[in-house]
């Protein structure tokens, strides 16, 4: 009796949570098309009559040409989009338009770590996506991917570096990216180094996993597959069916990146959906996706081959809404977090890992990862810290108070969930503009590297 009542619980929790994630989904998808609805209406009846150039005054000395300027590029998370996605909605809430030279890339939303890694390189050098020989025979998947008939930005290298700023999985992105360039991972690309990089600023990011992907359905056995029923498994029917579908005007909107799998109805045809349906082939059979890159155990393997270089600069925003409560730790605010995270914001402040189950690292503490912003816990968004713990410093008010170095990952903590400074600016009032305008000061004016001086090509360890 008690068994089939848990049981009737979890299911319970399932259904609402899935609820809530396809109304939110639904609201985004029906506000992009409103928006473009609304924009092509305006200029259909609501031609300018005069076409008059207005121009601005510009100071002595200040140049107006952007071209001069490293871009910075502005990552997505999970279930996130680029500029080119959502019709005229922005994942940043429109912090693009803070600064002159912003690159905001479509990368897969849900596709592994390391694929989007390959497609950020391309999208920036052009040419056509490959992720790798080895990497698609053992996921099996195609090599090639997306071609970039023109690079946004083709002269990136040492001489021409560039800004990452990424939220929650788009952090870690950066990082890898780092690693593949020090590597010289790209074929045809040689010359590569870590130094392509001044910067890496994170929002929220996901560096050393985040114990949402157990209750969301991730075993905590191996962090590596589903349960069987959970609403991990619900996401996944979606999105084969999705990708199966294939249809063009709604995969314009929204993409989730697996087109280098080739699950249209197309290829696959029926009975290739039932295999995919089974678990037998595609990315959720091959674990060649986010969700396992997300988890303690898929962060520590990913983290053991990447570095913190000494020549590029690290920060890290990470977000909190818990407090202790009589010693119990609990959502902070009812009314402030987004009600997308109110339960898992819950439900990992009481996370325990279960007793029967090996800890993901030795010396894991349950109460270690408690605080967290209904997604990710602010343990893992300070700095790299497993397997092996990076440099790092904490900022209390900002970090122009004090001198910067490169090598050190300097994080500060903010009282806010996990989406507060995406999609919807005004939810963050002014803390919105405060952050934004600091990360896009701090790029132009603190860490512009004039000369890389000579330095062995080690890393912090």
């Amino acid at each position: 009796m008690i068994r089939w009542g848990m049981l009737a619980l979890q299911l319970a929790e399932i259904f609402v949570s899935a609820v809530v994630h396809l109304m939110y989904g639904f609201y985004l998808l029906t506000t992009a098309v409103a928006g473009d609805l609304s924009v092509l209406l305006n200029e259909c009846f609501f031609k300018p009559i005069l076409n008059i150039d207005f121009k601005e005054d510009v100071p002595k000395g200040t140049s107006t040409n952007a071209d001069g300027l490293p871009p910075i590029v502005l990552l997505h998370g999970i279930f996130g989009f680029g500029k080119e996605r959502f019709g005229g909605l922005s994942y940043f809430g429109g912090a693009e338009k803070k600064d002159e030279r912003v690159l905001v890339p479509d990368l897969g939303s849900l596709t592994s770590m390391h694929d989007r890694a390959r497609q950020l390189f391309y999208y920036l050098k052009g040419g056509q996506v490959d992720y790798g020989e080895e990497h698609s025979k053992a996921y099996g998947h195609s090599q090639f991917g997306r071609v970039y008939e023109q690079g946004h930005y083709p002269e990136w290298d040492e001489d021409h570096p560039v800004h990452f700023v990424g939220h929650s999985a788009g952090a870690q992105v950066a990082r890898l990216l780092q690693q593949m360039l020090a590597d010289k991972a790209f074929e045809g690309y040689e010359n590569t180094s870590e130094n392509w990089i001044l910067s890496i600023t994170s929002l929220s990011g996901a560096f050393n996993g985040t114990t949402r992907t157990y209750l969301d359905g991730m075993q905590p056995e191996d962090g590596r597959h589903m349960k069987p029923i959970c609403l991990l498994q619900l996401c996944r029917i979606g999105v084969i069916i999705y990708d199966w579908l294939d249809i063009p005007w709604l995969k314009a909107y929204y993409n989730f990146g697996f087109d280098h799998f080739d699950m249209s109805w197309k290829k696959i045809g029926l009975w290739g959906l039932l295999d995919y349906f089974m678990g037998n082939s595609g990315p959720f059979a091959s674990g060649d996706w986010i969700l396992p890159d997300l988890t303690i155990q898929g962060s520590i393997q990913l983290n053991s081959c990447l570095h913190t270089f000494p020549n590029t600069y690290y920060f890290s925003y990470a977000t909190k809404r818990t407090r202790k409560f009589f010693g119990v730790t609990i959502p902070s605010s009812i009314r402030r977090i987004h009600p997308l995270l109110f339960l898992r914001a819950l439900q990992m402040s009481q996370w325990r890992h279960p007793p029967d189950v090996s800890p993901p690292y030795k010396g894991y503490r349950d109460e270690d990862w408690l605080d967290n912003d209904g997604a990710l816990n602010t343990i893992s968004m300070t700095h790299p810290r497993l397997p092996t713990e990076h440099p790092s410093c904490q900022v209390k008010d900002d970090f122009e108070g004090q001198p910067l170095e490169p090598g050190i990952w300097y994080y500060k903590i903010v009282e806010g969930d996990h989406i507060l400074f995406i999609i919807n600016r005004e939810r963050a009032g002014v803390q919105f503009d405060l952050i934004y305008d600091s990360i896009f000061e701090r790029c132009r004016k603190h860490v512009f590297r004039k000369a890389l001086p000579t330095l062995p090509n080690k890393a912090h360890q």
